[in-house]
């Protein structure tokens, strides 16, 4: 739920705070220590509601003390040499959390899938996540010891109907000025890799799956930003096209239609040319593979088809399942059990739109648990880069020792404060597979990752997540409903909060 808020501060107390710091540094400008201690607070305060305060500079020779007086504090020194060379991180890396982060887990789900996933130079962590939870139930069933569903071809169908989602967008707003905020969102994020949940079921309920084998990744899938800067340089291109005809003479809606189709052919031949044709989602594929034993196996079936035939009797898993997941949330912003959703969010026109149930993180995470329990693998999202190690493979807000380092905390902020400054948001999606829970009190203690940044990372591709890391950082967790309860469920029955498109809530993991 995020750090305490701490007490207000009056304005003597302020003020006093001031002028003990100033005086740690050991200046001396009379401009700075001119500070009036009063300790009548309510007079204080009345009086500076009068005062108009005038924006400052910064004195050099004051700067110039500041900084003399830094270094010759020997600590100081010795943080410079050490902290200046490289990475300040890992010089500041607490070994007793490190030990802490051990890979124990009295509650792990059977099977967990393999390989370790590599998204490479690209944002398509929710894809790889979202694959990764559905072929679980596909390894299971053809007993394969190794599997990946093909990320490419989602990514594919993604950036198409991506396009066409910003173009109906931009004839949506063609009316508004082009520097309001509503465009001008949409002209800067118009086709990010990333995505949600929602996006994902969009997705393979149009299209369908595939295997990796059938569709592999190509140069530019694993090194997206190319692809991204000639289709978003053809898209803001169109968007202006799109704006003239809407904004110009009255021309039949059917004129415009045609020439976004027009667009849309335009940018299929450039993801076809960069990324190579995708399978048909209607056209029959073969998929020849050996099982873990070593047996020729075939299955002949189209990718929608596929998509439907996710079934593992032993992991409960199916594709009606799936349909039916739930996007718990925790956004302390906003009331618990208040369904959300972000405007202009989407990636398939007349898809499903992005849905929040929005929960007290007590509750997204006991719902975890049960899922685990009943070996489920889960996709979460979560803010990856905040006290976390990325070769270690740990998650922790006591991680790095700032205080110690560089004589401040980095943790003053609550969760949701850091959601109202836009200091923290969803930026990566990954899978729970196990946690470790205290027999004592019945909580959480540490979780286990499946991440997507290949075996170079972490321990084998693997992470671990402090329980009070989770608390701070992740803000969602795709569930199954058979583990959410009545009044959590009925919760998808409400009219939504709906967010504007900048929210945080709305960033793509």
């Amino acid at each position: 739920m995020g750090g305490q808020p701490s007490k207000p501060v009056t304005a003597s107390e302020s003020e006093k705070l001031i002028l003990e710091r100033l005086r740690s540094f050991k200046v001396e400008d009379e401009d700075y220590l001119k500070v009036q201690v009063s300790g009548d607070d309510e007079k204080t305060e009345e009086h500076h509601e009068h005062i108009k305060r005038e924006p400052e500079g910064l004195p050099v020779s004051s700067l110039e003390l500041w900084i003399d007086n830094v270094m010759k504090d020997p600590k100081n020194r010795l943080a410079h040499a050490t902290l200046s060379s490289s990475d300040p991180r890992q010089a500041l890396v607490s070994p007793s959390v490190k030990i802490a982060n051990q890979h124990v887990f009295n509650v792990q789900i059977p099977f967990e899938g393999d390989p370790i996933t590599n998204q490479r130079s690209s944002g398509r962590c929710w894809l790889f996540a979202s694959t990764n939870v559905f072929r679980v139930a596909l390894m299971k069933r053809h007993n394969l010891a190794s599997f990946e569903l093909s990320q490419a071809y989602l990514f594919y169908w993604d950036k198409l109907e991506k396009a066409n989602w910003f173009l109906e967008q931009i004839v949506e707003t063609a009316k508004d000025d082009l520097d309001s905020r509503v465009v001008q969102r949409l002209l800067g994020d118009l086709i990010s890799d990333g995505g949600q949940w929602d996006m994902v079921y969009n997705l393979v309920e149009k299209y369908g799956l595939v295997p990796q084998s059938l569709y592999p990744d190509s140069w530019n899938a694993q090194n997206s930003s190319i692809l991204n800067s000639i289709i978003k340089t053809k898209l803001r291109e169109f968007a202006l096209q799109l704006r003239d005809l809407v904004n110009g003479t009255p021309i039949p809606p059917s004129v415009i239609s045609a020439y976004k189709v027009y667009m849309i052919q335009e940018i299929a031949l450039i993801m076809t040319l960069l990324l190579g044709q995708p399978p048909k989602p209607t056209e029959e594929f073969t998929w020849q593979f050996l099982d873990k034993d070593g047996k020729a196996r075939e299955v002949k079936t189209t990718p929608k088809a596929f998509s439907k035939d996710i079934y593992s009797s032993e992991f409960r898993v199916h594709s009606s399942i799936i349909r039916n997941m739930i996007s718990l949330v925790h956004d302390p912003r906003h009331d618990p059990l208040k369904k959300l959703t972000v405007s202009r969010l989407g990636n398939i026109v007349g898809g499903r739109d992005i849905t929040y149930v929005n929960v007290e993180m007590d509750t997204l995470k006991s719902t975890c648990v049960k899922m685990l329990k009943a070996g489920l693998p889960i996709f979460f999202g979560c803010d990856v880069g905040k006290f976390s190690d990325r070769v270690a493979g740990i998650m922790d807000l006591d991680l790095f020792d700032y205080e110690a380092g560089i004589n401040t905390g980095l943790k003053g902020m609550t969760k949701a404060q850091r959601l109202m400054t836009g200091e923290s948001l969803m930026t990566h999606a990954m899978v729970l597979t196990a946690v470790h829970v205290d027999e004592k009190t019945g909580k959480p203690v540490r979780w286990r990752v499946q991440n997507s940044w290949g075996t170079a990372a972490g321990d084998k591709g693997w992470f671990v997540m402090s329980d009070a890391w989770m608390d701070e950082f992740v803000y969602q967790a795709v569930v199954d409903p058979r583990f959410c309860s009545k009044e959590m469920t009925d919760v998808l029955k409400q009219e939504p909060i709906v967010l504007p498109l900048w929210d945080p809530m709305g960033s793509l993991a």
